[in-house]
C-alpha cells in the first residue's frame, strides 16, 4: 500500500527523516522504531570538521523556527570511520547529506560515501556558499547548480538526490538544470532566509543574524514549489517543508511527491515520523487507495 521507489531505492513507505533534524538516527531509537520508516538522512557531512556557527544560533519563530547551525560535523572521514559501522545496519534506507564549500569538497565527500556498501543514495546540498563564485550559493543559479551535479555524476554511483534551495526566483529551472546534470531525484524546499530580532535588546537573536526558517509556516511554499517541479521535470521528488503529520505528507504527494522528509516536527514529538507513516496507511484505508503511488500528482 505505502511502498514507493525513488530512482533504485525501494522505500517500504514514502516517510524520510529531513538532514539535520535526526542526527545520525541513533538519537531517536529510544523514542521509535527507525526500521518502520521509509529511510533516514543523517546530518550534512563536509569535506573536513566544522564548529558551526557562533551560538545563539537557533530561533523560535510563529508557526516555525531559524536555525544557523552552519553544517557542524566532524567531517567524513569521522563519519566513515566512527558513524558508518554503528548504523549501517539499521532495517531502512540510510542516505547521507553532503554539503560543500567548492566543487573539489563536494567530490571528496562524494567519492568516500559512494564507497560505503550499506549507504545507498546521497542527497547533495547545493544550497551552501560557494567560495568560488563570491560567496554565491551553488543552488540559486542553473549554471553553477547543474556545474556541480554533474561534477558529483561523474564520481557518484548510486542515487543521487538533490537539494534544491527555495531562495530563488524559479525553482523550476533549477530543478530541471540539475535533471540535466544527472540527478536521479530532487528534494523541496530547504530553508527560507529569514531573521528574527530582540526589540528590547535592539539586536538580531541569531549570531549570523539572518537564519533559515522552517516549520508550518513554510508549508505553503513547499507544496506550490513541490507543484511548480512536478510540472518541469520526469525525476521523483522529495517534498518536505512544515511537514507535521500524515496530512501534511499527503498533501505534498497530492502535490507531485514521491516521498516526503519530516523535519522540524522530530524536535516537538520524536516519535512522528512513525505515527505519519501510520496515518498515512489509515488514510489509505479510509480513501481506498491501494497504491499510495497512484495519489502522486492528482493535484
Amino acid at each position: 500500500m505505502l511502498t514507493t521507489r525513488i530512482h533504485h531505492l525501494q522505500l517500504k513507505n514514502p516517510v524520510l527523516t529531513a538532514s539535520g533534524t535526526f542526527g545520525y538516527g541513533e538519537e531517536y531509537t529510544d523514542f521509535m522504531d527507525i526500521s518502520k520508516l521509509g529511510g533516514i538522512i543523517v546530518k550534512g557531512t563536509t569535506g573536513t570538521h566544522r564548529e558551526g556557527n557562533p551560538y545563539p544560533r537557533m530561533a523560535e519563530t510563529p508557526s516555525g523556527m531559524l536555525n544557523a547551525v552552519g553544517l557542524q560535523n566532524k567531517g567524513v572521514d569521522y563519519f566513515c570511520e566512527k558513524i558508518y559501522p554503528q548504523i549501517q545496519d539499521f532495517d531502512t534506507h540510510i542516505i547521507v547529506n553532503v554539503s560543500g564549500s567548492t566543487i573539489e569538497e563536494y567530490a571528496d565527500v562524494a567519492r568516500k560515501i559512494n564507497a560505503l556498501e550499506k549507504i545507498p543514495a546521497i542527497e547533495l546540498n547545493i544550497s551552501c556558499p560557494n567560495v568560488k563564485l563570491g560567496g554565491m550559493a551553488f543552488g540559486t543559479c542553473p549554471n553553477a547548480a547543474s556545474e556541480v551535479v554533474r561534477a558529483i555524476r561523474e564520481i557518484y554511483k548510486k542515487t543521487l538526490i538533490v537539494k534544491l534551495s527555495p531562495n530563488v526566483t524559479n525553482i523550476s529551472e533549477i530543478a530541471k538544470a540539475v535533471e540535466g546534470a544527472g540527478a536521479d531525484s530532487v528534494s523541496l524546499i530547504n530553508t527560507i532566509l529569514g531573521m528574527a530580532i530582540d526589540a528590547e535588546k535592539r539586536k538580531p537573536i541569531l549570531s549570523t543574524i539572518t537564519g533559515g526558517l522552517s516549520g508550518p509556516a513554510v508549508k505553503p511554499i513547499a507544496l506550490r514549489m513541490v507543484w511548480q517541479v512536478k510540472k518541469a521535470v520526469n525525476i521523483p521528488i522529495i517534498g518536505l517543508g512544515g511537514i507535521m503529520n500524515a496530512t501534511d505528507a499527503i498533501e505534498f504527494m497530492l502535490a507531485g511527491a514521491t516521498a516526503v522528509q519530516v523535519g522540524t516536527a522530530n524536535f516537538i514529538d520524536p516519535a512522528i515520523s512513525e505515527k505519519i507513516v501510520t496515518g498515512m496507511a489509515e488514510w489509505c484505508e479510509r480513501q481506498g487507495v491501494d497504491d499510495i503511488t497512484s495519489i502522486i500528482g492528482e493535484i
